[in-house]
């Protein structure tokens, strides 16, 4: 194997700490969310970076742990600042962002993507307001914000979703998700090594059996 095929299947140290700031993020861990996010930063993430991934998160775990994160980030900047640490600040989204029906267009194609298939199913025809959510707003609005990439954006889904009990479902969906969008068996198992190198030994068990499942369904072997 090639020097440029171990890279390929090896996570930067800046996609490596992405889990490990969302499961903190997830679960309101507030140590060890100030101690993945200097990991983060240390390894080059930028401020954009680290924001965005904490702002995305809400819709997975929800506003208040979103607010009490971007919070806890932006306390981390400042101290860092006031050491002489200058953190990168990264940039804005550039990408212009639609509206309306063009908007919901453009999210029901990233969520097709992302899924793998159109999505339907028993819960969306009882509630199809939720699906108009996901379509305009998650996968319009925010997957369509550039400054941060799908496989970061998809790192970060699992390891909320790894530590958060109960989604199981959701989170084999994203294990499948992130090989979709170019993530390769073999960092998704180094993501599954270091939620648990990190002390999360239920996330990590909860992220290893999802990886296997969704392997499986995807018909790829090892």
């Amino acid at each position: 194997m090639s020097s440029n095929q171990v890279a390929f299947q090896t996570l930067s140290a800046k996609q490596a700490a992405i889990p490990l700031i969302a499961a903190a993020m997830a679960t309101s861990d507030m140590p060890r969310l100030n101690a993945a996010l200097t990991r983060g930063l240390d390894a080059g993430l930028s401020i954009s970076e680290a924001r965005e991934i904490l702002v995305q998160l809400y819709a997975y775990a929800g506003f208040p742990r979103s607010l009490n994160a971007l919070g806890e980030l932006a306390k981390l900047v400042g101290e860092r600042k006031q050491r002489g640490i200058q953190d990168a600040p990264g940039r804005e989204p550039i990408k212009a962002i639609l509206t309306g029906e063009e908007l919901r267009a453009v999210g029901r194609a990233n969520q097709t993507r992302i899924s793998g298939a159109p999505v339907a199913g028993p819960v969306f025809e009882f509630a199809p307001v939720i699906n108009e959510f996901l379509q305009s707003h998650l996968f319009g609005d925010i997957f369509e914000r550039d400054n941060l990439d799908w496989q970061s954006r998809e790192l970060a889904t699992v390891g909320a979703l790894a530590a958060t009990p109960g989604v199981e479902s959701q989170l084999r969906s994203h294990m499948a998700a992130s090989i979709r969008v170019g993530l390769t068996p073999a960092q998704l198992h180094q993501l599954t090594g270091g939620l648990e190198q990190w002390g999360d030994i239920a996330a990590a068990n909860r992220a290893r059996t999802a990886l296997t499942e969704a392997l499986a369904t995807l018909n790829i072997r090892e």
